[in-house]
């Protein structure tokens, strides 16, 4: 028996500004890395040659963190934010734009930046002086960027790098066992990310060619579907950190799993719940029917409900925006425990293509048919008006 738990000018070729002299790192904050913006334009900026010392005093870093530090890296810590964007060639202002875009903080002008960041730098408003991408795309960029592997890099530390750096032995620091371990791993792990986002890229690029026209590409008719454990507000209050932490994991696991193999997109995974998206109505159903599915077989697992609703939304830095998406958030939140409910347009996507009769009474022969729709009372939904919505279910016997 289941048991519930309740700007700037790009130097991209031709003479550039000779980089400043490199000093060995000075002392400034240990985790810090970037600059910032000078205050308004009438400010002088920092004398480049300046003793970085007297610009900004801070704790001298852990030399074996710093040690560290450089081996991810690649090199030792040379410019202050001034010197980088200048030897770049590109504005302090575009330079802290794109800085504070990817994260990070600002440190003033402590000398704590590398030939990576120049390069970067050059790169990226390289790409705007090119006319590839706007200022305001290349930020965008930016951010997108920072944002996604912020994530990442927090995920491998709390996940498995922090448990791998335990020291074995008494006496032993977790820095004599971090320098080796990250000098093994750190290769490796770049190939498979550069790998991974190639495949992602490849696969987004093939989404975009297939769109029918150039408005589709951004605001595109697709399925969006949320799936939400019941009462976890409540099971929150009764497990200890780590049970509740293990059970968030097995539900995003399994969900991340479940979309990935029938073809859906997790857009996002919010510790309760889940957004996916998938280019075909029946697609989102399957998908929808076999979370419910999986998560009942899991004693340990609250029930689910799914909402899903079909229509016009927004793509911005990977996420959705639409009333499509805030419609299919409302069908999950007045959805019966383990069940799916749809939207008239889904139903009508699901019947168009003969994933669902039009009548379950005016047909006959209802086995070639993949999914039951019954029509529950028209209600009131906040912000969108009066929605007729419909519980989905898998035709027993029926094609697959």
């Amino acid at each position: 028996m289941r048991h519930r738990a309740d700007k700037g000018r790009a130097v991209t070729g031709g003479d550039r500004p000779e980089p400043p002299p490199g000093d060995p790192a000075s002392p400034g904050a240990a985790d810090a890395s970037w600059p910032a913006t000078p205050e308004g334009p009438a400010e002088e900026p920092p004398d480049p040659e300046a003793d970085p010392g007297e610009a900004e005093q801070g704790e001298e870093p852990d030399p074996s963190a710093l040690r560290i530090e450089q081996l991810i890296l690649g090199a030792e810590r040379r410019y202050t934010p001034f010197q980088a964007a200048r030897a770049a060639g590109v504005s302090m202002e575009l330079a802290s734009r794109f800085w504070r875009a990817m994260g990070f903080a600002d440190v003033g002008q402590t000398r704590a930046l590398t030939e990576a960041d120049v390069l970067s730098l050059r790169r990226l408003a390289g790409l705007v002086e090119a006319g590839l991408l706007s200022e305001a795309t290349a930020v965008q960029v930016a951010r997108s960027t920072g944002q996604t592997t912020a994530r990442l890099a927090d995920w491998q530390i709390d996940s498995f790098l922090e448990g791998l750096t335990e020291p074995p032995e008494p006496g032993m620091t977790r820095n004599e066992v971090t320098y080796p371990l990250v000098q093994l791993l750190l290769p490796e792990l770049e190939e498979f990310l550069v790998y991974v986002w190639r495949r992602q890229l490849a696969a987004s690029v093939g989404r975009v060619v297939q769109g029918q026209d150039d408005e589709e590409t951004v605001d595109r008719r697709q399925a969006i579907g949320f799936a939400d454990l019941v009462g976890f507000t409540r099971l929150s209050r009764r497990l200890e950190d780590d049970e509740l932490g293990e059970l968030v994991e097995a539900f995003e696991t399994t969900a991340a799993d479940l979309v990935a193999a029938h073809g859906g997109r997790l857009i996002k995974a919010l510790g309760d719940e889940v957004l996916y998206v998938a280019e075909e109505a029946g697609t989102a159903a399957e998908i929808g029917l076999r979370l419910i599915e999986t998560l009942a077989n899991d004693a340990t697992m609250p029930e689910l409900r799914v909402g899903i609703a079909f229509g016009t939304m927004t793509t911005r830095m990977g996420d959705v925006f639409g009333s499509t998406v805030n419609l299919a958030s409302r069908l999950t939140s007045i959805a019966p425990k383990d069940a799916v409910l749809v939207d008239g347009a889904f139903r009508d996507e699901l019947t168009a293509v003969g994933d669902a009769p039009e009548s379950e009474k005016d047909t006959a022969d209802l086995s070639g048919f993949r999914f039951a729709l019954q029509p529950l009372y028209p209600r009131p939904v906040r912000g969108l008006g009066v929605v007729e919505p419909w519980i989905l279910s898998r035709r027993r016997g029926g094609s697959a």
